[in-house]
């Protein structure tokens, strides 16, 4: 079970209506040049959402959320923040990522009367993209202020691609696992070094060093 204390970031712990929309929004926000934000939160267990209610009230600190009954806990909801050059929550910065949710019918929690939360956005259960709208490639979403939010598109080189240095980042567990198995294997079999796995689990394996070991690993 995860700590109270610890803040979850994975898309993929979001019911897959969100998801899809979460995607389509960092998609869109991509093409009007918003590259530098990134998510702080996904799935809130009640345990936690009532953990980080205590703060400011019975717990020392500034009061960070004014509900017990948040869209976090129900896996539909995210919060984003906002990269350098520009401050963690830059209000223009928040204010364009809300109206494009807004075009796409995504709650922007900028625009609540009572508690204006720009951070944070989230979906009903029944949400369904707009018309015009789809999702055009594989969309990598970036949990950190480190890498920047990449679109990418089979077939088409006008796109954004990944780069060598850019660290591996994958919006499809399953995907993840394989390659993760597939490095194991390789270290299994003795033709690379268990290092390369261990920087796999670490985040840290880029997309160059991954091209380089299936280079290496069919040679041997």
């Amino acid at each position: 079970m995860t700590s109270v204390t610890s803040t979850c970031r994975d898309i993929s712990e979001l019911l897959p209506v969100a998801q899809t929309a979460c995607r389509l929004l960092f998609q869109e926000c991509f093409k009007a040049g918003i590259k530098n934000i990134f998510i702080t939160e996904t799935y809130r267990s009640q345990e936690r959402q009532k953990y980080l209610y205590e703060q400011g009230r019975t717990r020392p600190g500034n009061i960070v959320t004014w509900t017990l009954d948040s869209n976090h806990k129900s896996r539909l909801a995210w919060d984003i923040a906002v990269g350098p050059p520009q401050s963690l929550y830059d209000v223009a910065t928040l204010n364009r990522v809300g109206d494009i949710a807004r075009k796409l019918g995504i709650t922007w929690g900028g625009v609540w009367s009572a508690k204006i939360d720009r951070p944070h956005f989230e979906v009903k259960p029944n949400w369904i993209m707009p018309k015009g709208y789809k999702i055009e490639g594989q969309v990598i979403i970036p949990t950190t202020s480190k890498y920047p939010v990449q679109l990418i598109v089979e077939g088409n080189t006008t796109k954004p691609i990944a780069k060598d240095d850019d660290v591996l980042q994958f919006t499809i567990k399953e995907t993840k696992e394989a390659v993760r198995d597939f490095i194991q294997q390789s270290v299994n079999k003795g033709l690379i070094n268990k290092t390369w796995l261990d920087k796999f689990d670490k985040g840290e394996l880029t997309t160059g060093d991954y091209e380089g070991l299936k280079i290496i690993i069919s040679q041997r």
